[in-house]
């Protein structure tokens, strides 16, 4: 075969440090865009779907095969507080949390994803971030040691 072929889609959660409510509705579809520029032009990636609340973002994206998802997150999450704090967003110094979640998603769950995606605000309504993220640890086996 000459050419490597991959269709990799991932889900990636990350939260604001602490889980500190530092996502304001005045800038977050700014930081969205902002988002999305460092995922197709610096990782060539897709980024199919951004958004999320005040203390975390989930984003949907097909990775590029010539970028590992740590320096994906690292990346995101290193340029955007830099952005946020320089923008002059926020009057406290923002930060995202030290980890992150990744998980792969199969391309018939990706519609699903999607509208899981944009209905971040109405589904946290009902349950915490922490409470979310906790289904996800148990949904792909994490909290049962598998890591």
């Amino acid at each position: 075969m000459p050419h490597s072929l991959t269709k990799i889609w991932i889900h990636l959660i990350f939260g604001t440090k602490e889980r500190i409510p530092l996502i304001d509705e005045s800038f977050e579809k700014k930081l969205y865009e902002h988002l999305k520029q460092i995922i197709e032009n610096d990782f060539k990636s897709l980024a199919a779907s951004i958004n999320g609340t005040s203390d975390h973002i989930h984003i949907l994206m097909l990775q590029n095969q010539n970028y590992s998802i740590a320096d994906i997150a690292k990346n995101l999450k290193g340029n955007s507080s830099h952005w946020i704090n320089q923008s002059g967003f926020i009057k406290s110094k923002f930060a995202w949390q030290t980890g992150y979640g990744a998980f792969s998603i199969s391309e018939s769950m990706i519609s699903e994803v999607k509208r899981y995606i944009f209905n971040q605000k109405e589904h946290h309504k009902k349950s915490s971030f922490a409470e979310e993220y906790k289904r996800f640890e148990e949904k792909y086996g994490f909290r049962d040691g598998n890591r």
